[in-house]
């Protein structure tokens, strides 16, 4: 780490080296007070640009620090000696200015960007508000409602909005180290530069909007505290004093960083960080991948494409007959229109993955890709079917993917002639927006095969999980585990309404019989069907949720499931109701009443325990891979840091 002061001319340049991302910790800190006593006291010294080495500016604040005391120089009395410098300070913005990096930035007197940056105060993520007067001068530079949305959102915005609202000066039209320089130059003579914190506040245009906008914030959020105190802490940067709402941001920054939801958000922050570190592969060099081919085109198989067209790859689709490409290509297309639309995407990115994507319905077309997934129905003969089609016709070095999310790997690999070159790459629904990718290892895959899955995950901005070879792996058994749970609750008393609300109160953003109805519930009774012959007779078996699809009530897509649908409005189902109740008589089961906490008990003990039992079996490699996968695939309360942190954390607290 090292942060350097250099002049050129009349102008000093700062420049903050500390990798990977420029965290503010300690020594960067007192290196810009050093710095700006430095050239406060050199007369020759007119004006001062702030960069930073390396592929971005100051990301964030040093978060292993939150642990331990708090060291000096604190990051606000920083802050505040930079914006009260008699001389210009003018950042140099590229890569991301996050959390503390653009709470710095702000308390420049200016700030210039390549077109690239983006700029965010993501702290709510980590279960926190900024803290060092982030939540005051940001409604300063911009709107109260672009502060609201940034503060208690936590999304960064691109440098052309920046611009657009005031947060930055200018974008730089060539070489940031040089525009920033000849920005200095313009700004620091004969003009007063004042301090954020001294400009006007910028009140809402409309208060009722305003003030709607931040109900809606603190509704969404649930459970989760600190959207809620975010929105308290833009409010009263409208309505106090600047001193005042610094004093109050601090101390409620203070107060969440001790919480047990700001040290779960942490907890899954380092823990999704931690997935792709794998000793098995460490020195294992990835192959490189540019086309991918993908064999279906349902649902599954149209999100992995355009997952992969997003990511730059060049993708085969092959499907069955033409009716059936034309209606996968359809959808992908679908993806990548509403991609573009929401601006995710350039015209030019768009029409670059346009060229790269083609349709096809035999499998010589798969012969020069790199990587094949396959994605077609979860059923072990046709998957086979698939493979030894796959291997028949491909390239012998293609990695051979299977995207099944129940089945034995180790048999599907079984059906081609280099079982090495077969993996699990289970994506998870729409699979170009979910962020899980697990990667299911089975016996004899090849290392370079893994590390290249490993290395497309990243590519795919995805998070690799590594899971081993059983029924579900990681994240379909512990659901399938506590979706039996759920329906055993049934039958002893509650009903899908109920145990939905209870999920959702937990802060999980629907329960499992509504996630039931958006997956469709054919696909579990597939399963269930396939397993029948091997169930033991002594298992507790309930028989609801396949009477519901005997009537055809497959979920969201028939308008009626465990709940009725009318024009996408969910409804309770009084036949469901009945059914329940009558398969309780039927096995002379007495109902009783479920309170929320009974039902959320049981769901968490259930997840738990099945949990430990995959960790004790080697299916996964650590108890926060388990975390990860709950949280990212199944919507388990991030604020809660997964199931078994949430075990450890009770243990700990009637332990402690």
């Amino acid at each position: 780490m090292s942060t350097t002061l250099s002049v050129e001319g009349e102008i000093a340049v700062v420049t903050i080296d500390n990798p990977p991302v420029n965290a503010t910790g300690r020594a960067v800190r007192q290196a810009l007070a050093d710095a700006v006593a430095s050239t406060e006291h050199n007369p020759d010294i007119k004006a001062v640009v702030l960069q930073c080495a390396g592929s971005t500016f100051v990301a964030g604040a040093d978060i292993r620090e939150f642990g331990k005391p708090p060291l000096e120089p604190h990051l606000p009395d920083v802050l505040v000696q930079i914006e009260n410098a008699t001389k210009p300070w003018v950042a140099a913005v590229h890569g991301s200015a996050l959390g503390g990096g653009l709470e710095l930035a702000m308390a420049c007197h200016y700030r210039i960007a390549t077109p690239q940056a983006r700029f965010g105060l993501p702290e709510v993520t980590l279960g926190l508000i900024p803290g060092a007067g982030g939540t005051i001068r940001l409604p300063r530079l911009v709107s109260a409602e672009t502060a609201l949305d940034m503060v208690a959102g936590g999304k960064p915005i691109t440098a052309p909005k920046a611009l657009e609202a005031g947060l930055i000066d200018e974008i730089s039209g060539g070489q940031l180290a040089e525009d920033a320089l000849a920005f200095a130059a313009k700004v620091m003579n004969g003009k007063t530069h004042v301090p954020t914190l001294d400009r006007s506040v910028n009140m809402p245009k409309d208060r009722g909007k305003f003030d709607l906008q931040a109900s809606i914030i603190r509704k969404k959020a649930r459970g989760h505290t600190a959207p809620s105190v975010a929105v308290t802490a833009v409010q009263n940067a409208l309505s106090m004093p600047a001193a005042d709402a610094l004093a109050a941001e601090r101390a409620a920054f203070i107060k969440l960083k001790s919480t047990p939801q700001s040290t779960a958000l942490r907890h899954i922050f380092f823990a999704e960080r931690a997935t792709a570190r794998i000793d098995r592969i460490k020195d294992v060099s990835p192959r490189d991948i540019s086309h991918i081919g993908v064999v279906g085109g349902g649902t599954m198989g149209a999100g992995i494409t355009a997952a992969c067209l997003l990511a730059g790859l060049d993708v085969t689709l092959l499907e069955r007959d033409n009716a059936a490409a034309e209606l996968g290509q359809d959808r992908v297309l679908n993806i990548l229109s509403g991609s573009l639309k929401r601006g995710l995407v350039s015209a030019e990115n768009h029409l670059q993955m346009l060229a790269g994507f083609r349709t096809a319905t035999e499998y010589v077309a798969l012969k020069n890709a790199q990587v094949v997934i396959e994605a077609v129905f979860e059923d072990m003969a046709v998957k086979k079917e698939v493979f030894a089609q796959l291997d028949a016709t491909v390239r012998p070095d293609a990695i051979l993917a299977t995207n099944t999310s129940y089945l034995d790997v180790n048999e599907i690999a079984a059906a081609v002639s280099e079982p090495g070159r077969v993996i699990g790459l289970h994506f998870f629904s729409p699979a170009h927006i979910m962020k899980l990718l697990e990667i299911v290892v089975p016996d004899q895959v090849a290392d370079d095969v893994l590390a290249t899955s490993v290395a497309l995950a990243k590519r795919l901005r995805k998070i690799p999980v590594l899971a081993g070879v059983c029924d579900g792996f990681i994240g379909n058994r512990i659901m399938s585990a506590y979706r039996r749970e759920c329906d055993y609750m049934l039958e002893d008393g509650a009903f899908p309404h109920e145990i939905d609300t209870a999920m959702r109160a937990f802060g999980f953003k629907m329960g499992i019989y509504q996630m039931q109805d958006l997956a469709g519930l054919e696909i579990a009774w597939a399963m269930r069907k396939r397993r029948a012959a091997t169930r033991d007779p002594a298992e507790r078996y309930v028989d609801i949720p396949d009477k519901l699809c005997e009537m055809g009530r497959f979920g969201r897509k028939t308008g009626c499931g465990w709940h009725n649908y009318n024009d996408g409005k969910e409804a309770r189902a009084p036949e469901v109701k009945a059914l329940i109740i009558s398969e309780a008589k039927r096995k002379g089961i007495t109902r009783k009443n479920f309170s929320a906490d009974d039902i959320m008990r049981r769901i968490l003990k259930c997840m738990q325990s099945e949990a430990q039992l995959i960790l004790s079996e080697g299916i996964a490699s650590s108890a926060d891979d388990i975390d990860v996968v709950m949280v990212n695939a199944y919507g388990f309360p991030r604020w809660m840091g997964g199931p078994l942190h949430l075990l450890n954390a009770d243990v700990g607290a009637a332990t402690g």
